[in-house]
């Protein structure tokens, strides 16, 4: 979102929302590749403020018939835009990153959070969710509010099925651009490991 005019963008997740008919996930992040950022003209120093402002003004534009925004990153005046999304009051912004800082945006303006399975300063993000949900609810969230979907993590069943009971509502896999014949069979043990899980 630091690289992206906020006006347009809401334009774009509105059309797409409406041509899925209410099935889109809006997922976010503030980026960390400082050289790409300041390509695109924003300042890395201030991305997550900017970030957030663009959130704020986008919810702005989903939720009001005549929208306006005053910030200090973000400014326009009364505009009518349209289509407006399926969804209300709006498609649901899932903020990524590592926790901690990706869950206080989350815990801040997003209605889920899809944080990476493991990061520098964390082994297994299963381990950080109670302490996530207790941050929503110092922050006054209700923390069952917030959709939690774990990206990037290990293929074992016990480890999804530990996810579950968390509360994670969805796991994310990765896989490699590579041709079909080397990723086909990662989709078919992917399969079995899910069914292993779902029964």
């Amino acid at each position: 979102m630091a690289q992206r005019d906020p006006i347009q963008t809401a334009k774009l997740v509105a059309s797409i929302d409406n041509v899925s008919h209410g099935r889109f996930l809006f997922g976010i992040g503030n980026g960390w590749n400082q050289d790409e950022m300041e390509n695109h003209g924003t300042v890395f120093a201030s991305r997550h403020k900017l970030t957030g402002e663009r959130v704020e003004a986008m919810k702005a534009i989903w939720t009001q018939p005549t929208a306006e925004y005053q910030g200090e990153f973000v400014k326009f005046d009364a505009m009518m835009t349209w289509p407006k999304p399926v969804q209300k009051p709006h498609p649901p912004l899932i903020v990524g990153g590592a926790f901690p800082y990706s869950a206080r945006r989350a815990i801040r303006y997003g209605e889920g959070w899809i944080p990476q399975a493991a990061r520098g300063g964390y082994s297994e993000i299963a381990d950080m969710i109670p302490k996530f949900r207790e941050m929503a609810a110092e922050a006054g969230r209700d923390p069952n509010s917030i959709d939690i979907t774990v990206w990037f993590s290990k293929r074992d069943a016990d480890l999804v099925k530990r996810y579950e009971d968390l509360g994670v509502s969805r796991v994310v896999f990765n896989l490699e651009s590579e041709k079909p014949d080397t990723v086909l069979p990662v989709v078919d043990a992917l399969v079995t490991l899910m069914r292993q899980v779902n029964g």
